[in-house]
């Protein structure tokens, strides 16, 4: 395999840190743009500068308008300067640097993409253990300010194939990360201790969400942070069991008859598996045992769906499914052999072609790729794999709805390969581009401006921040938030129920 002489950020499950148990998956950190940064390593010079040049090259094409991509691009500087050895940034510099990051902040128009601007440098500046003065001072109250734009974001404004499923879904994932990043940077109480409870706010828009499946996956993060934040109480012991409402709404699916739209033709076990497990990974966060089996067997459900999608869905569920055993201390229970688990997920790549179309099966590789990372069985991944998906970009020219929606698989691509040491294969010339690298072919057929692909090019930037981010060093590994945060099903103290693990 092409990453053998490179040492991987983990050897398997164990070794996983609480925030990747938490956000394990690609889509909340390249669509949501929450746990970025993930598996830091050590900085390198080499890895800086293919950064910087994939920003060089989307500098020349999409203009500093761009709000979120100039936004983008100026902290990634910042980060890298941070995370250089041989940088000696003072309080001033750093100070200095950060005056035209939070301009492009404050200058985005979006407010969805605004206050997510705004989460990730609050992340980012938690991750490098910069002083949090810097954003909240007798001057400048910075993450206040974020805090007052969720009131900005209004209902069913995502113009995709699920347009008016949503309601306030994207105000609730915004409430995710925002929450997040006041936990991240200390700043939890405030949440919870002012003129307004933000936390029952966020909780109290989950009515708000009409699609079962919208209200599954977006409200399981949601709980997931607000148990992370140590304010659980308020989704269990007060006149309302949030975690009961959204299973028991998930349960009526048929009944409502809302299901969720996909770019590509998916099975209706898919729309149903997807947020049950993200939910099951809410109620490992929860550690409350009792939610596996409310109002049905729900491992069980689980093991059922899992069954019927279809092989190329199994590629993307596989890794929500095997992170939620594990987290729930369940995994040896429902999968006693995982080593033949694993080898049927990878093993998909021979029939699922990453060019085929941008989603079900252009994102497929990195998945797989994921799980057998995440799981130790990096083995199973060949060059044939790694080849075939950073091969596969051009294909998407076949169709409009690919060619405008490629960020999406280039970001996901981008994530895995700087994971596992390989993202020299994106920055580096192949005879399927013309000698030109994948990326710079990607950037340089993006549409004048990035107009047509803008609903998925932040995608992009996501995937480079992070990539940035991960450079700050061996030394800087989760924040504290994380860090005190116990597994209680999977990692039981003394006197508390043991569950069977890896």
């Amino acid at each position: 395999m092409a990453t053998a002489s490179t040492p991987l950020p983990i050897a398997g499950l164990n070794d996983l840190s609480n925030e990747s148990r938490m956000i394990a998956t690609p889509w909340s950190r390249m669509v949501r743009g929450i746990g970025l940064g993930q598996y830091p390593i050590d900085y390198s010079p080499e890895a800086a500068a293919q950064i910087r040049h994939a920003f060089d090259l989307v500098a020349a094409k999409v203009s500093d308008s761009q709000a979120y991509t100039l936004f983008s691009r100026l902290l990634t500087d910042l980060v890298l300067k941070v995370a250089d050895p041989a940088g000696g940034l003072s309080r001033a510099d750093i100070e200095r640097e950060l005056g035209p990051v939070l301009e492009a902040v404050r200058s985005e128009k979006n407010p969805y993409f605004r206050l997510t601007a705004g989460c990730i440098l609050m992340d980012a500046f938690a991750n490098l253990g910069l002083d949090r003065t810097l954003l909240v001072n007798e001057e400048t109250d910075f993450p206040g300010e974020m805090l007052a734009v969720t009131d900005e974001i209004e209902p069913d404004q995502i113009k995709d194939e699920n347009s008016g499923r949503h309601g306030e879904y994207e105000r609730l994932s915004a409430y995710s990360a925002i929450l997040l990043a006041f936990g991240q940077l200390g700043l939890k109480d405030r949440l919870v201790s002012g003129p307004r409870n933000y936390v029952q706010e966020a909780l109290d828009l989950l009515d708000r969400v009409p699609a079962p499946f919208f209200r599954g996956r977006g409200g399981s993060m949601l709980l997931s942070v607000v148990s992370l934040l140590g304010h659980d109480a308020l989704i269990f012991d007060g006149e309302r069991d949030y975690m009961k409402e959204v299973l028991d709404y998930m349960d009526r699916a048929d009944e409502l008859n809302n299901p969720p739209a996909f770019p590509q033709p998916a099975s209706p076990a898919f729309a149903k598996v997807y947020p049950l497990l993200t939910m099951l990974n809410a109620v490992a966060m929860s550690g409350r045992p009792e939610y596996l089996t409310y109002g049905k067997d729900r491992l069980a459900e689980a093991k059922e769906l899992m069954a019927e999608i279809a092989p190329v869905e199994t590629t993307h569920m596989s890794l929500y499914y095997v992170v939620a055993l594990y987290n729930l201390g369940r995994l040896e229970e429902q999968l006693p052999d995982l080593d033949a688990f694993v080898e049927g997920v990878v093993g998909q790549w021979k029939d699922a072609d990453p060019g085929a179309d941008f989603f079900l099966r252009g994102i497929s590789y990195p998945y797989l790729i994921q799980t057998a990372m995440i799981t130790g069985r990096m083995k199973l991944v060949t060059d044939a794999i790694l080849d075939r998906m950073v091969d596969s970009f051009p294909d998407l020219d076949r169709t409009d709805l690919d060619r405008i929606n490629r960020p999406y698989p280039v970001s996901y691509a981008l994530n895995i390969l700087g994971e596992i040491g390989a993202a020299d294969l994106l920055f580096t010339p192949r005879t399927r581009y013309g000698g030109s690298s994948p990326m710079a072919w990607v950037i340089d057929h993006f549409s004048e401006n990035a107009r047509e692909e803008a609903g998925r090019f932040y995608m992009l930037n996501h995937a480079l921040v992070s990539y940035a981010l991960r450079l700050r060093g061996t030394h800087r590994q989760e924040t504290e938030l994380f860090r005190s945060f116990r597994f209680r099903l999977a990692d039981p103290q003394e006197g508390e129920p043991v569950s069977p693990r890896l």
